[in-house]
């Protein structure tokens, strides 16, 4: 896979290192340093390099995101942000420096990132940003009352804030969250001409003309009916077709009495879009789907509005990335390091090289046209050519149907090596496949490049 620099840290061989480690994490899918490392000389080097105090996660983070910026330029693009939390109890006993998770009692940090698609294809970018941090204290008493940089609600302003600087090339970019971002010091503060925001409402809050949000949007007229693919979501969603009523209409929401930032506007106008399952599609007692979507983007027709559900339909691949860093995938949280900052540095890094394995999950269809250079060195690419022929059937529907420079081509010959059948009709390569694909394939890069080595007189 193609491989990069995590960064510079004012040392050419702590530079080296990190490439090395990179490097490896990219060919083994995993973060555990005895099996990266391959000796114990390697593993300690691992260790020191994470522990090092120049390897910065300022200086990863700005790595991670550099070539996200470029892919982005001139792009309407997507910036998909959301928390995770790596819970690391099992190993709390020797491992320092860990706050507390979600339950209030397990060790462990959260990461939150930000994670770049192109809007009119989905293509996955890269990360946009990336922010970490630990809770070391529980709510104070006056929470409410406190200004939003002091909570950790700040996040979503923060890791949009340095998505706006990273994708400043973009042509526009669409900050989307879950309920959590709903915060009106975020509606202030960060859409500006080129950048929006797209985010499912939390609160149902007092507009301008005293009505009440949800009630108001219950009243729109429906402006069509959509039917759209729902996939499975463990015990909460079972994966149906549902048909869902569109509303939309202009709305101006107040200032809530909790706002604490004096300067913050007494009213914001926004656009709704309410999203409702019929109960002809809901499955048993399963909840119907309803969302209500609150944007800066103008929606004058149900074709925005169906452009709005679309692109907010598309957070779900950062869960999906989450998965990928997380027990199906590299396991992050089985690592054996032990502190907290080299455990964060640690996540960084996984989190970059799992966004790899995004960009092949979602260039399977071949509706992505990215090139293959986006994932592939071209020394690797001459090895996706020579696997393609072994990986094929003899019928048209086993062939691989992509143009052999697009990211799907080469998408198609990783899921092949990840154990899924090749057959279009066919459930598609998630994520996981995809990994094990990744390492079948960098086993046979490994065993291919040293027989090219020893062959050369």
């Amino acid at each position: 896979m193609e491989h990069g620099t995590l960064g510079y840290f004012g040392d050419m061989r702590l530079k080296k290192n990190g490439e090395l480690l990179f490097k490896r994490i990219i060919e083994k899918r995993s973060v555990s340093l005895r099996k990266l490392g391959g000796n114990r000389a390697t593993e300690v080097k691992f260790g020191r390099f994470l522990s090092n105090e120049k390897v910065t996660m300022n200086e990863l983070t700005e790595e991670s995101t550099k070539k996200t910026g470029q892919l982005a330029s001139g792009h309407h693009v997507l910036a998909l942000q959301d928390t995770t939390e790596l819970n690391f109890e099992a190993h709390a006993g020797r491992v320092s420096g860990l706050g507390k998770v979600g339950n209030g009692i397990d060790a462990g940090l959260f990461l939150h990132p930000l994670l770049v698609l192109e809007a009119h294809s989905g293509a996955c970018l890269g990360l946009g940003a990336v922010h970490t941090w630990m809770r070391h204290k529980t709510k104070s008493k006056n929470y409410q009352k406190q200004p939003i940089e002091e909570k950790e609600s700040s996040r979503w302003l923060e890791t949009a804030l340095e998505g706006k600087k990273t994708l400043k090339e973009a042509a526009l970019v669409t900050i989307i969250a879950d309920r959590e971002s709903d915060i009106y010091e975020e509606w202030c503060r960060i859409p500006d001409e080129r950048t929006h925001l797209l985010t499912r409402a939390c609160h149902n809050r007092k507009l301008a003309n005293k009505e009440m949000l949800f009630e108001h949007a219950a009243s729109l007229e429906v402006k069509g009916i959509k039917e759209v693919e729902v996939r499975e979501r463990t015990k909460k969603r079972s994966a149906h077709k549902a048909k869902l009523e569109i509303r939309y209409g202009e709305i101006e929401i107040k200032k809530p009495k909790n706002c604490s930032d004096e300067n913050a506007p007494e009213s914001v106008k926004l656009t709704v879009v309410d999203v409702k399952e019929l109960a002809e599609t809901v499955i048993e007692n399963e909840e119907p789907i309803h969302w209500r979507l609150l944007t800066t983007h103008e929606v004058k027709t149900y074709e925005d509005a169906c452009n709005i559900v679309k692109w907010y339909a598309f957070r779900w691949n950062i869960e999906q990335l989450f998965r990928t860093l997380k027990k199906q995938g590299f396991q992050v949280e089985s690592s054996q390091l032990e502190t907290g900052t080299s455990l964060t540095k640690l996540a960084i890094i996984a989190l970059r090289a799992a966004v790899q394995t995004m960009q092949l999950t979602l260039a399977r269809s071949g509706k992505i046209d990215r090139p293959v250079s986006d994932v592939f060195t071209s020394e690797e690419v001459e090895v996706l050519k020579a696997m393609r022929p072994r990986l094929e059937g003899k019928t048209v529907k086993q062939k691989n149907p992509h143009p052999k420079e697009n990211l799907s081509w080469a998408a198609w010959i990783i899921a092949r090596l990840g154990g899924w059948n090749g057959y279009a009709s066919e459930r598609p390569a998630g994520p996981i496949t995809m990994l094990r694909g990744q390492i079948e394939f960098a086993s046979i890069c490994r065993g291919w490049f040293m027989a090219k080595d020893v062959c050369i007189p």
